[in-house]
């Protein structure tokens, strides 16, 4: 075989073994473009963002990308698949971003989230910090606020038409 044929080749086989999606860990997300899955919210904070890899039934596996934990476990609640031990959950650490398993990791209660859930996710336990189920039942706790329009919740609401604030 003659060099640049070996050399062409060798750049294909590259080409197309980089193209390729993972089939296991968290994919980049493409900051202030992709959206949330959940609320459709532009995903623009690196410190609360989350990642769902699920495993449709005889297909390659997909990712659905959030802007807050509480987005996407009120997401997975809903999907057939919610119980699938193959399904990964990735959370950043609020402090650096770097991504963490969210089964895994220990959230604490922050003051602003993007979609005010309020916990922040990082791999070390803190004084008062929650594991997933206990991060999970915050989360519920959340919602339920949210939908009886507690009133702590009215910064997080737009004014009504011709009101000001």
């Amino acid at each position: 075989m003659r060099p640049e044929t070996l050399l062409l080749a060798l750049g294909a086989l590259l080409v197309a073994a980089c193209s390729r999606a993972p089939e296991s860990g968290p994919v980049a997300v493409h900051w202030d473009r992709d959206v949330c899955a959940r609320c459709r919210m532009v995903i623009s904070d690196r410190h609360y963002a989350a990642e769902i890899r699920y495993f449709p039934p005889g297909k390659a596996s997909r990712v659905a990308l959030f802007d807050d934990i509480g987005c996407a476990v009120r997401w997975l609640e809903k999907q057939p698949w919610r119980n699938d031990p193959k399904t990964e959950i990735w959370v950043a650490d609020h402090r650096t971003g770097k991504w963490l398993d969210a089964r895994k990791a220990h959230y604490v209660r922050v003051p602003n989230t993007p979609m005010e859930y309020g916990l922040g996710a990082q791999a070390e336990s803190a004084p008062g910090s929650l594991d997933f189920a206990q991060a999970k039942a915050h989360i519920a706790e959340v919602e339920k606020r949210f939908a009886s329009g507690a009133p702590e919740l009215e910064r997080i609401q737009p004014p009504a038409a011709g009101e000001r604030r």
